[in-house]
């Protein structure tokens, strides 16, 4: 496997770990709370990182916003389990779409249904950044608005 994807793909599973680490702390009830009205509920959000990897994957394929619509409209992780079990089967996919994949097709340019151009190593790097952002968000929604600090490591 390419180095980079390797270390990117590392940092994505840094990420993960840490957000089911949050999740060892959190009980079943607490996926309804949605502390900012018209906002993603714990659970939501939970559900949202779970499928971000294989969501976003698709997305880096190229595919119109029709097709990613009707992904998003048969895909449901509705509790603690199936969310987890997503997180482990996505990030899975993720590995093995990037472990296959040649040095000329990691830098083949791939544009989102919206416009956005990226490498699909670029891809990737967004997948990354992606699952970081909503981590803090999830974070900052459980310490500032809940009242409960996961006292989980954020990083290595």
């Amino acid at each position: 496997m390419n180095p980079c994807c390797q270390s990117a793909l590392h940092h994505i599973n840094v990420a993960i770990r840490s957000i089911l680490e949050i999740m060892d702390g959190l009980d079943e009830c607490d996926l309804p709370k949605r502390p900012t009205p018209g906002k993603f509920s714990v659970g939501e959000l939970l559900e949202h990182l779970a499928m971000l990897p294989l969501a976003d994957s698709i997305i880096s394929e190229g595919v119109s916003q029709e097709e990613m619509a009707a992904f998003y409209s048969r895909t449901s992780y509705s509790t603690s389990e199936r969310i987890r079990q997503a997180f482990q089967d996505n990030y899975e996919s993720l590995v093995q779409k990037y472990g296959s994949l040649t040095e000329a097709q990691l830098q083949e340019e791939v544009s989102s249904y919206w416009g956005a151009s990226y490498t699909r190593f670029g891809w990737l790097l967004e997948i990354l950044a992606h699952l970081y952002h909503h981590r803090g968000q999830l974070h900052s929604m459980l310490v500032h608005d809940l009242g409960h600090d996961p006292r989980v490591s954020l990083f290595e």
